[in-house]
């Protein structure tokens, strides 16, 4: 595990740089679009043409990175995002800006991809769910971080939009520097989501209502928090132990999920995010709502990293970069939906229609989950006859893949000398 970890360092540190910067740059353009005077509506058609810009990265991105390979597709997606960073302030129109947050979003698609697909191949099964677990800690710590940079200039002037153009451009360094080994390319057509939900269904609809509630929560918790008549700095509160509280469970919520899969616990913490949503529903006074903020931020953002190792878990190697860009995909469609419908709960039911909303949709979740379990345990058992394998003569690894290209289903493994019969993951059930 450690080892692992130890080739993943410059990955990891330069997509930490990535989301200090991208952290920055949505507080800061969300302030800046208020101190321009855009409309309301401008300013949500600005906040899509991100996500939409993320959607089309994970339909057409993969192609970059199975091309040229992981390293210099993250320095030419991270050299474009450092540069549509500085074209905001040199060209002030909210039409102008939703098109260099549609080339952020493709390129942060990008870049997301070519961690996560780097992650996953280095990572085996029994380690997956720790290792995104660290993946999300960097995402949700660096994110949060980012937010207080804000405080670093004034808003209304450049030098903010430079300094998030300079920490995108040092997110080259680690990567361009490493000494580890980038996966090889992998040449092969792009997965259809509708092909990756038929291996993985339970990892697709995670995913997608991952991106109906974060982007619900990123986008609109500051309007919760405003309508609720919060000030400022109760404001920048609120928000900030929201994002960062995702930090708090990843490695043990990660390390669970190794050992008891990751069905059970898609069936369980939807239920405790609908929870912590009714409170916010109904606790009356600031406290109690940071409280549930924390708590609520702790549980739904550890979905996401649970619902990718599900779908990863069920996938050959060589599909690392197309399971990527097809979750991308899934999720950039949620992120898109998501604010929209939670902003009519909210028309309807005033501020905390928010949380009606995430109720809503987390209820959605653990139904499937429960769905999607009740069904493998009752599909036949299709495992080969037992063999015996001696791991002398190949390792487990390989024997693994081996077999798993052959039959993605099972496959008999002897582990450490001693025979074991040994049927592929399967961590929904």
């Amino acid at each position: 595990m450690f080892k692992t970890l130890g080739t993943l360092g410059s990955i990891l540190f330069s997509y930490g740089l990535l989301l200090l910067a991208n952290g920055l740059f949505g507080s800061l353009l969300g302030v800046r679009t208020q101190v321009e005077g855009f409309s309301a509506n401008l300013t949500g058609l600005v906040v899509a043409a991100y996500f939409s810009g993320l959607l089309l990265g994970g339909l057409y991105a993969a192609q970059v990175v199975t091309r040229v390979g992981h390293i210099r597709s993250f320095a030419a997606f991270a050299s474009l995002m450092s540069a549509s960073a500085l074209m905001h302030p040199l060209y002030v129109d909210g039409y102008a800006w939703m098109g260099f947050r549609l080339v952020a979003g493709f390129c942060m698609a990008g870049m997301i991809m070519v961690t996560e697909s780097w992650l996953n191949e280095t990572a085996s099964n029994k380690t997956r769910g720790k290792i995104l677990s660290i993946y999300m800690i960097t995402n949700y710590f660096a994110a949060g971080c980012g937010n207080f940079l804000l405080t670093a200039g004034d808003p209304s002037e450049f030098e903010l939009f430079s300094l998030a153009s300079i920490i995108f451009s040092l997110s080259l360094v680690p990567v361009l520097l490493t000494r580890a080994s980038a996966p090889a390319p992998a040449h092969a057509e792009r997965m259809h989501v509708w092909q990756l939900y038929r291996i993985a269904p339970l990892g697709v609809v995670g995913v997608f209502c991952c991106g109906l509630v974060n982007a619900s929560i990123n986008g609109l918790g500051s309007v919760f928090a405003t309508n609720s008549g919060f000030d400022s700095q109760q404001l920048a509160t609120f928000m900030a132990v929201m994002v960062m509280s995702g930090l708090i469970l990843q490695w043990p919520i990660g390390i669970l999920s190794d050992r008891i899969g990751r069905g059970p616990l898609l069936v369980y913490i939807p239920l405790i995010v609908a929870l912590a949503a009714v409170w916010q529903i109904y606790a009356e006074g600031y406290q109690a709502l940071l409280l549930g903020a924390g708590f609520l931020g702790a549980f739904v953002f550890t979905l996401y990293s649970l619902s990718a190792a599900t779908a990863n878990d069920r996938v050959t190697s060589n599909q690392r970069v197309q399971v990527a860009g097809a979750l991308l995909i899934t999720y950039g469609a949620g992120a898109i939906i998501g604010p929209i419908v939670a902003s009519q709960f909210m028309s309807l039911l005033g501020p905390r229609g928010l949380f009606f909303y995430i109720v809503l949709i987390e209820i959605v979740l653990c139904s499937f989950s429960i769905i999607t379990r009740k069904q493998r345990v009752g599909s036949p058992d299709k495992r080969k006859p037992y063999v015996v394998l001696p791991s002398s003569q190949a390792t487990s690894n390989q024997l693994y893949v081996s077999a798993h290209e052959e039959n993605p289903d099972t496959v008999t493994l002897a582990d450490d000398g001693d025979p074991v019969e040994w049927k592929a993951p399967d961590k929904d059930e």
